[in-house]
């Protein structure tokens, strides 16, 4: 997976590789002219060029060479190209631009130094410092510490993969020990509970439905109480899936949050849907506030760029990536594991 996105970070680290071999190259005719014995009576330079070959004699003496921005900036433009390509939202995009300058250009490089691992270590700590904005949340560790029954409210537009992530998570908390209880709050669709109960029959879970046409909150509402009176220790709300653009369906996401108070609300979208799914995020966020992030079809030639660009632009975690149909396709999301295989480390 994220194939594409780590063809083109390899190729922006072997072109500034490139770049830096040049630069050696041309250092080193530089020292052995600098080694030459200056004859008696030879004017002095002027203070500037002077003051230039005392720093550029002191790294050559140290055995370095100096980038600076010429060298970088036709191998940045072409990342920045690249980064958007693979569906890096704008102003990500800029960021990690603006943190692998900062790494590389005026820093020193021995000459027995890796470059390539020096280059591949700048675009490593620009993307991590990208997904350090999207913060941490351990699900596992926020479940063990709730309240029960913990009201867990999964939200995102319909065909993303959302009520499979629901199994998915009730999978994962099933093995962990705990006892759950699914509310069918999407009564708008056709088929939405009997899809859901699908999934709770085959996970032996107890799935709280209302007819057709009712009141989602009602629904979340009554599943609370059911886990209450039973001993349940969380409940997953399957939402109707609404365009972000629709008001009417959002204000019903929104009275949910407000009857139900939810512990967490996660939004889910696919992997492959690039900056549409950063856009729906942002506005899933400014309505019910989003508290973390689930990435579905990651194994559908994905170009790597949604994980990134969502986790930094609403700020939120991603807590788990979809990596297949089976219910234990469920990837725990770490930046590093993610930066890692960008990188091809893993």
């Amino acid at each position: 997976m994220f194939d594409r996105l780590r063809t083109k970070l390899n190729a922006f680290r072997d072109t500034v590789v490139g770049k830096i071999k040049e630069k050696d190259k041309e250092e080193a005719v530089e020292r052995g002219r600098e080694a030459k014995p200056v004859l008696k009576g030879k004017p002095a330079p002027a203070t500037g060029i002077r003051e230039t070959l005392k720093e550029k004699g002191k790294a050559l003496l140290e055995r370095e060479t100096i980038l600076d921005d010429k060298d970088l900036d036709k191998p940045l433009e072409e990342l920045e190209i690249a980064l958007l390509e693979s569906d890096v939202a704008l102003s990500v995009a800029e960021e990690i631009i603006s943190g692998v300058k900062k790494e590389l250009v005026g820093g020193r490089k021995k000459w027995r130094e890796n470059t390539e691992g020096l280059v591949k270590e700048a675009i490593r700590n620009a993307l991590l410092n990208v997904f350090a904005a999207g913060g941490t949340l351990d699900f596992d560790e926020f479940v063990a510490k709730s309240e029960k029954p913990v009201n867990i409210v999964f939200v995102g537009v319909n065909g993303t993969g959302k009520t499979t992530s629901i199994a998915k998570v009730a999978k994962k908390l099933l093995d962990a020990g705990y006892s759950i209880a699914i509310a069918s709050a999407d009564t708008y669709r056709a088929g939405a509970t009997e899809q859901i109960e699908i999934h709770a029959s085959k996970l032996g879970i107890k799935v709280i439905k209302h007819q057709y046409g009712a009141d989602p909150a009602a629904v979340v509402y009554d599943a609370m109480n059911y886990a209450r009176a039973n001993g349940k220790d969380v409940v997953l709300a399957d939402t109707a899936g609404r365009m972000h653009t629709s008001v009417d369906l959002m204000e019903q996401l929104k009275k949910i949050c407000r009857v139900t108070k939810p512990d967490l609300v996660i939004f889910v979208d696919e992997a492959v849907a690039g900056n549409d799914a950063v856009e729906r995020a942002k506005k899933f966020d400014e309505t019910v506030g989003i508290d973390a992030g689930i990435l579905t079809k990651v194994d559908v030639d994905a170009k790597g760029g949604t994980a990134i660009s969502i986790a930094h632009s609403t700020s939120k975690p991603i807590l788990f990536l979809g990596l297949g149909q089976e219910y234990d396709d469920l990837e725990k999301f770490d930046p590093e594991w993610l930066v890692d295989r960008l990188l091809g480390e893993s």
